[in-house]
């Protein structure tokens, strides 16, 4: 089954996004996708998830027009029924725990409940899609698209799965920055892109720094915020993702590449392990007082 993944902006401005997940990236995703006037549909198992993303979005996009200085507030709305979220929809952008076993099965979902013409992309941020195609039947719809942490930073990594359709990809590059969003192609396949690839060794050496005792995380974020007078710094940073979202991605780049040291792994472990996950537990490498994803 192949569909025809070409659009302009025009084509699609009409039609919904569907979001698969509401944890802190979905939500956000879905935030920018909502910018543009058009329909976006959150699909969330957990009630709890699915009200706090609707909320998400209906508190922020008035600030994040305003900021921007372009687009028309358009319609969320969550549903626990996948179906439901695909109807109609041009593209399907699953933002799911860190996990592949996770995200291989519901994409054969996806794929069996979504239209033909649906353009498939996954955040996932260091996974390769190629790995999570096994139950999708044309691979030519699929890719990565991954997103930072919108609407503050808004470049997004975009990926082949070695066989996407070149006029999706072209699509992407194209409509995406109708959104507010700022797409950048890697021209191989690599783990963890472009960007994430640069961040994850940044990332990397400042855990190892705290670590091994050398620095506190305020000293790490300070020096980085004084040098590149930059508004946050890697643990805060980290805090704001989640530390068992960056303890999975930690453990993928492990597995394939076994040399690296495991003292920022043993770091982050204890502090999920202690249910500090960052700002959506009010405590990580920081304390959030009566903490809300903002």
């Amino acid at each position: 089954m192949t569909g025809a993944y070409t659009y302009t902006f025009a084509d699609i401005r009409s039609r919904p996004v569907a979001v698969i997940g509401a944890g802190t990236l979905g939500r956000r995703i879905a935030l920018m996708f909502a910018s543009r006037g058009g329909t976006v549909r959150i699909y969330a198992r957990r009630a709890e998830q699915r009200a706090q993303a609707t909320q998400y979005v209906a508190d922020n996009l008035p600030k994040l027009l305003q900021d921007r200085g372009f687009g028309e507030v358009g319609s969320v709305m969550a549903t626990d029924c996948l179906a439901t979220a695909l109807e109609g929809a041009w593209l399907a952008v699953e933002s799911v725990p860190e996990k592949l076993e996770i995200k291989t099965a519901l994409w054969g979902q996806i794929d069996q409940a979504a239209p033909p013409d649906t353009i498939f992309a996954t955040n996932s941020s260091s996974f390769p899609s190629r790995l999570m195609a096994d139950n999708v039947r044309d691979k030519t719809r699929l890719c990565n698209t991954h997103f930072y942490m919108p609407p503050q930073f808004n470049a997004l990594d975009l990926m082949s799965d070695g066989e996407t359709d070149r006029g999706l990809l072209d699509t992407l590059l194209t409509v995406l920055p109708k959104f507010g969003v700022h797409p950048f192609e890697a021209r191989r396949e690599c783990t963890g892109f472009i960007f994430n690839r640069v961040w994850a060794a940044i990332k990397r050496e400042s855990l190892a720094v705290v670590a091994e005792g050398v620095a506190r995380p305020e000293d790490v974020d300070g020096m980085f915020k004084v040098n590149w007078r930059v508004p946050a710094g890697p643990f805060q940073l980290m805090d704001q993702v989640g530390l068992d979202v960056v303890l999975d991605i930690e453990n993928h780049y492990a597995d394939e590449f076994p040399y690296l040291p495991t003292n920022v792994r043993d770091l982050l472990r204890s502090y999920v392990d202690a249910g500090k996950l960052g700002v959506k537990t009010g405590e990580g490498f920081y304390t959030y007082p009566n903490s809300s994803d903002t």
